[in-house]
């Protein structure tokens, strides 16, 4: 049996953005050499892992990376926005897309419910802050599938402080940036859950209407335990039987490819699994672990993060998925059999290599068919 693996993977880009345009403000351009050395930089991951559908964001020049990916073998490409432009060549507001080495056969936008966002106290207008991108790709053994790309609200501050104001005294400006910072990070925070609370609801229509397996993908600028993007992962229900409960709710929910990726390493008699080590911090940890043969047995191995902010780290790009990934469900077409963060150029950077690569770690998961 061919095509017996799927390997999907979420790339926050980093401002891709090509000369001689500048990204957000007038002196950021890349070189031609800076330019070649991050198409070099993207091109060598997608030579070196070989997803099948990979699902972008931070992307400013949509035309310039169809070209880059189709040169890897990905004839599928699809964005479903453009970026903004705010001089005759600075750009702000990048895009989301999807590559594939699998037929597209639908596109959409996904449209908030607006009925329903007026209903949770939302402006009647309201809209994602980046268009949420939905391709319909045909998978080997599993027939169409609906993979969802997004880019979720940032924490940044919605309220910035007027820093062309020199006439208040320094206690004064300190207040003022204090209200900003409390105010505008909350907006934030209301956007990006609420971002992802309609989303889930387009995404359980959908799949009551289509019965397409799930993926959805992307930069949510937030860990899902913390409760902000947690109604993601809902998959209880109150005051509903147990016996209908059971019988249809995990066909809508949708499930964190890690944990799927434990439960499968579980089933298969390997807590361990085969994933890959590349942080220090993994490095130490798995030279302690092997000196105790029960530890190793019985300790997981810590999540990557993903992203690193001073001396902070999170996770913030994630795979979702559908019950038919979900090994733990007798009627799964797929297990998640690998997790991977690449996270090289971020722990351990060398500049010639690395220079212009990406803020974020790359998450790819492996797929494979079950016997």
């Amino acid at each position: 049996m061919t095509n017996t693996q799927l390997k999907i993977a979420t790339f926050n880009l980093f401002n891709y953005l090509e000369p001689p345009n500048a990204f957000y403000d007038f002196e950021r351009i890349y070189s031609a050499e800076q330019w070649q050395k991050k198409q070099k930089w993207i091109a060598d991951y997608l030579l070196e892992h070989q997803p099948n559908i990979i699902g972008f964001q931070e992307v400013f020049s949509p035309e310039s990376l169809k070209q880059l990916v189709a040169a890897q073998g990905y004839q599928h490409f699809a964005v479903v926005d453009q970026a903004q432009v705010i001089d005759d060549f600075i750009y702000r507001s990048p895009v989301v897309a999807i590559a594939s080495r699998y037929p597209i056969v639908a596109l959409a936008a996904v449209k908030p419910n607006t009925e329903l966002a007026e209903s949770l106290g939302l402006a009647s207008d309201f809209s994602f802050s980046r268009k949420v991108l939905r391709a319909t790709v045909d998978v080997p053994h599993l027939g169409h599938c609906d993979c969802y790309v997004v880019h979720f609200k940032s924490k940044r501050s919605m309220i910035e402080l007027d820093e062309q104001d020199k006439t208040h005294s320094a206690e004064k400006t300190i207040i003022e940036s204090l209200k900003v910072q409390v105010a505008g990070g909350w907006g934030s925070t209301i956007q990006r859950g609420s971002e992802a609370a309609l989303l889930m609801i387009e995404m359980i229509a959908r799949r009551e209407t289509s019965n397409n397996p799930m993926v959805l993908m992307g930069d949510f600028n937030n860990s899902l335990a913390d409760g902000v993007l947690s109604h993601l992962l809902t998959n209880t229900l109150r005051f509903v039987s147990a016996i209908d409960r059971d019988a249809y709710l995990a066909k809508y929910c949708l499930n964190d490819a890690w944990d799927l990726f434990q439960v499968a390493q579980s089933n298969d008699g390997d807590v361990q699994g085969e994933t890959h080590i590349e942080t220090h911090q993994q490095v130490s940890q798995a030279v302690s672990q092997a000196v105790s043969q029960e530890k190793v047995q019985t300790k997981p191995i810590a999540r990557t993060p993903t992203h690193y902010f001073g001396a902070s780290s999170s996770v913030l790009d994630y795979i979702l998925l559908s019950s038919e990934f979900d090994a733990s469900d007798h009627d799964s077409l797929y297990q998640v059999s690998d997790y991977h963060t690449y996270d090289r150029h971020l722990i351990n950077p060398i500049f010639d290599r690395d220079g212009e690569s990406t803020d974020h770690g790359i998450v790819l998961v492996t797929l494979t068919l079950r016997s």
